[in-house]
């Protein structure tokens, strides 16, 4: 963070990548430093990356993520200091039912399940989704020995540890592969879900460890302290793409270039950065935000650290198919008195679940209609991708059609494919990850932003490139300072931590 009085010049910064990070990271320059010359360089014809609104005949159609987690202050902090925060809304809270699929029927989630740590036992042991032998096995988790040392281990290999097979298979994957779309044989427990091992070294037991949740959540009650349930998740209401929007707004208007793949980046002989992009032209920069997936930042970056640009290019990526679909009401039987379902991988299906959009956020279909989101795809089934939309739109009739008692056609469909846009996060993700910190460190005046590297979700997203945007402008200073060519930078906005 910037300190007080930080001596700086103008700053010229480009910033390589036009989705959210890129975008949170061009913001943050422009807001700690309204001075700076900043120019985001954009392959595709449009910001964003994955986040996208369409409004299509009183639809509202979101091509990529529909909400922010509130748990994480990064995504609603960021739309607070955007001027939007009271164009938040909340999920509908009366309807907040998940479903999972058991044999080819749908049901429901039990009450109080996070994932991993059930905060009511008795549901779970009337749910028709574990077998008796499961639910005993279940049980058996609170005398399961916690690990001594914690070397990292898949998701699989740990939930099969404390919980046994069944249920990783009929719980747990679908319910995390519906975040991470991964594979579990490979996602890992200290990249993906820390809180969880967390759980397990304090408590020994993640069913002991989710009661104690409980207890204090009581204890709050009692106390008056307790916040009042209004659901994990919010979004614009505008949907969104609204935070896109806003955020080009705060933009000057000359510093966003659509259509402009950065084609070369070299150190040039005064110590800046020199960068080609589409129209070949060199330009000139201080410093450089790279915000694009780890991938194509290896490219980038094989001339300048060929061992660094291995190590981003060894994170996969899997991708997916998002499927939008509106209905009559009335030619659907299911009540859709939930937010939707997940489907485990032993079902042996494509669809990897589906979200009720209309019921989950309120006026995102006319009167009468529906909005549904159906997802495909993943790592293990990846064979999806490839299928042409009258092959997509056949396996959504064969199995989402049964499931909620549909009987007519979908009044509006649209397809959106995201091929390798969800990074893996496999084991030893973070000794990766530590690895490709120290060789960034070593190259003054570059910084990486964005999901493929300690987050996926959009508030995740937000934080990297905030926090890199900060990097770089305290690097800039500090250089600066050195030289006595320097300038006034206020102080960070306390954002980030």
């Amino acid at each position: 963070m910037l300190a007080a009085g930080s001596q700086i010049k103008t700053p010229q910064i480009a910033v390589i990548g036009g989705g959210i990070s890129g975008l949170a990271a061009a913001h943050q320059i422009v807001e700690m430093h309204p001075e700076s010359r900043v120019a985001l360089f954009e392959a595709g014809d449009r910001c964003g990356g994955v986040i996208g609104t369409e409004n299509i005949d009183g639809f509202q159609i979101e091509l990529g993520p529909d909400s922010l987690l509130k748990a994480l202050p990064w995504g609603v902090g960021l739309c607070h200091r955007l001027g939007i925060q009271d164009e938040l809304i909340g999920t509908d809270t009366t309807h907040q039912k998940t479903w999972i699929l058991r044999s080819g029927k749908l049901q429901p989630l039990p009450e109080g399940l996070a994932i991993m740590a059930p905060r009511r036992i008795w549901p779970t042991v009337r749910s028709p989704i574990l077998s008796i032998p499961a639910k005993l096995r279940m049980a058996c988790e609170w005398f399961v020995r916690k690990k001594t040392e914690y070397d990292d281990e898949s998701l699989a290999a740990f939930a099969r540890r404390r919980f046994g097979r069944e249920t990783f298979e009929r719980l747990i994957q679908p319910l995390v592969s519906g975040i991470y779309m991964a594979d579990p044989e490979k996602l890992s427990m200290q990249a993906a879900l820390p809180r969880f091992i967390e759980m397990e070294a304090k408590h020994g037991s993640l069913i002991r460890a989710a009661r104690d949740t409980v207890r204090q959540q009581k204890k709050r009650e009692r106390s008056g302290t307790a916040t009042i349930n209004s659901g994990m998740f919010v979004a614009p209401q505008k949907g969104v793409g609204r935070i896109v929007t806003a955020i080009l707004d705060r933009l000057p208007d000359d510093s966003v270039r659509l259509n402009s793949p950065v084609r070369e980046l070299t150190r040039s002989t005064a110590g800046d950065w020199k960068l080609i992009a589409a129209d070949g032209q060199p330009e000139y920069f201080d410093g450089v935000i790279v915000a694009t997936p780890s991938d194509k930042a290896a490219r980038l970056l094989t001339n300048i650290n060929k061992p660094l640009a291995v190590d981003l290019n060894s994170i996969d990526h899997s991708g997916c198919v998002v499927v939008t679909l509106a209905y009559h009401r009335n030619d659907i039987r299911h009540p859709l008195n939930g937010h939707g379902f997940v489907v485990p991988a032993v079902e042996g299906r494509d669809i990897i679940a589906c979200t009720f959009s209309s019921v989950k956020y309120a006026n995102r279909a006319p009167n009468g209609q529906v909005l549904l989101r159906v997802y495909l795809g993943g790592a293990t089934r990846p064979h999806v991708l490839i299928y042409e939309d009258d092959e997509v739109l056949s396996v959504i009739a064969r199995e989402l059609n049964p499931l909620l008692g549909i009987q007519g056609s979908p009044t509006l469909t649209r397809i959106v494919r995201w091929p390798n846009v969800m990074p893996q996060y496999h084991v030893g993700h973070l000794e990766l990850m530590d690895r490709i910190d120290d060789a960034v460190t070593k190259l003054p005046g570059i910084e990486l932003a964005g999901k493929s590297y300690r987050g996926v979700g959009i508030p995740h997203c937000i934080h990297s490139g905030e926090k890199a945007a900060e990097r770089l402008l305290e690097f800039i200073a500090a250089r600066e300072s050195s030289t006595g060519q320097t300038q006034t930078v206020p102080t960070s906005t306390g954002n980030s931590s």
